[in-house]
């Protein structure tokens, strides 16, 4: 039985309301309304010193001077952060660094060492305020002995191209880096440390957000190794013995470095689904939630969706199919694309141009693969004409897919999100909306 007697939503009608489901998803995680209800009191005698990193670090920095200017406390607070090439915001009080996004350059290792620098020189009545969001591992690159930033640089591009979940990334990358796995609180001890993040990845949990470089970490040495094994991955003779050293263990939970040390998650994946739910619903339409924590194959997943998809309109169902998460991509091709349009793409084979099922995949940080540039697609639609457009173009979407040249083919059928940095990160966003 049909869930609603609203008419079909036209083309142009399913991409607006697609696009607003997306909006209201990066725009609730923006650090203009998630940050400054976080920000903490200046301490008696001392200043605030602000360190930080990842993709909404430009837009934490500009909240965060913002609410201090407006408390007359411009003196007091200052410090710098390293966000994305491209990602950059005017700000008065907190450098803006930009830097290599996935894979470091040269002002990620230089970002880093200041920010250990300035943790270390934290005297005891100041506050050290780290704003954290995803990309910080990439951002602030800080290798440890024995190990050049070119081999750092080339295990990130074979992890990235391995389909190896976010959280696999991070456990081989804390146990090569001197700020990752809590060594930052570390350097900062005896100092008060606040950390503000916004999460970007399943779990929410504090380690794996930008490699956890304030809190306890809960993997080892061991697991980094296995890590590598899992994904068939040979490291250099530098990684291979900087993964045996137990020098470059990280900091544990518990340990005496971390007793200063506060932690607080402002936004996270669940409340931005939740948001674009609510648009869903006053649309018209059932929502199934599949959660904000998906991971997986993007093409498999895909698939999965989309035989979900095609039963509900078979059942003359209305429904708004929503996930997060972050997916990943097996690099097997030379073609262009990340996970959102790849998975994307995937729809756009397995749904074969059924009329009544549109949908959006996109990175909440306006960004999905691509050269690392700040201009790159944020994602893409799928829509009933999709199909047909590509058919009429001799563009077969299997070709596509097999080439992880997903860019490519939505280039060709005006299917691509360009939306520009959205100065926040909470992962991937995908809609389905299925409208008999």
């Amino acid at each position: 039985m049909s869930t609603s007697r609203a008419s079909r939503l036209d083309e142009p009608a399913a991409h607006a309301l697609l696009m607003s489901l997306y909006r209201a998803a990066w725009t609730t995680a923006h650090p203009r309304s998630c940050v400054p209800p976080h920000l903490p009191a200046i301490p008696n005698g001392g200043r605030i010193i602000i360190i930080g990193a990842g993709k909404a670090s430009a837009a934490m920095a500009q909240a965060t001077e913002q609410h201090y200017i407006g408390r007359g406390e411009r003196d007091r607070v200052a410090g710098f952060v390293t966000t994305r090439h491209g990602f950059g915001l005017p700000t008065e009080l907190i450098e803006i660094i930009e830097a290599g996004h996935p894979v470091p350059d040269a002002n990620s290792i230089s970002g880093a060492a200041r920010a250990i620098d300035a943790a270390k020189a934290a005297g005891p009545s100041d506050l050290v305020l780290v704003l954290l969001s995803g990309g910080a591992s990439a951002l602030w690159a800080a290798p440890v002995a024995g190990v050049s930033f070119e081999a750092k640089q080339q295990l990130t591009k074979q992890l990235l191209k391995s389909g190896a979940p976010i959280s696999d990334m991070n456990c081989v990358r804390k146990h090569l880096s001197r700020i990752k796995g809590g060594k930052l609180a570390a350097a900062a001890y005896p100092a008060r440390l606040l950390t503000l993040a916004i999460s970007d990845v399943p779990g929410d949990h504090p380690d794996e957000i930008g490699s956890g470089p304030t809190v306890g970490d809960r993997s080892t040495l061991a697991d980094a190794r296995a890590v590598l094994a899992k994904w068939g991955i040979t490291p250099s003779p530098e990684i291979a013995a900087a993964l045996i050293d137990p020098a470059n263990e990280t900091v544990k939970p518990g340990d005496p470095k971390l007793a200063q040390s506060r932690y607080a998650i402002v936004a996270a994946p669940k409340a931005s689904i939740e948001a674009a739910a609510a648009l869903a619903r006053n649309a018209g339409f059932r929502v199934e939630m599949l959660g904000d924590s998906l991971e997986g194959e993007a093409r498999d997943v895909a698939r999965t969706h989309a035989k979900m998809a095609l039963d509900y309109r078979a059942k003359g169902e209305r429904v708004a199919i929503l996930s997060g998460g972050e997916l990943t991509v097996t690099v097997r091709g030379n073609g262009s694309g990340g996970p959102n349009q790849e998975y994307a793409l995937s729809l756009v084979e397995a749904l074969n141009g059924t009329p009544g099922i549109s949908a959006l995949a996109g990175d909440t940080d306006g960004t999905d693969g691509g050269a690392g540039s700040a201009t790159d697609p944020a994602g893409a639609f799928v829509l009933p004409s999709t199909h047909a457009r590509a058919t009429a173009a001799n563009l077969n979407p299997a070709t596509f897919l097999a080439n992880n040249d997903s860019t490519a083919f939505f280039r060709h059928v005006d299917g691509l999100i360009l939306c520009g940095p959205t100065q926040t990160n909470v992962n991937d966003f995908r809609a389905i909306l299925v409208d008999p």
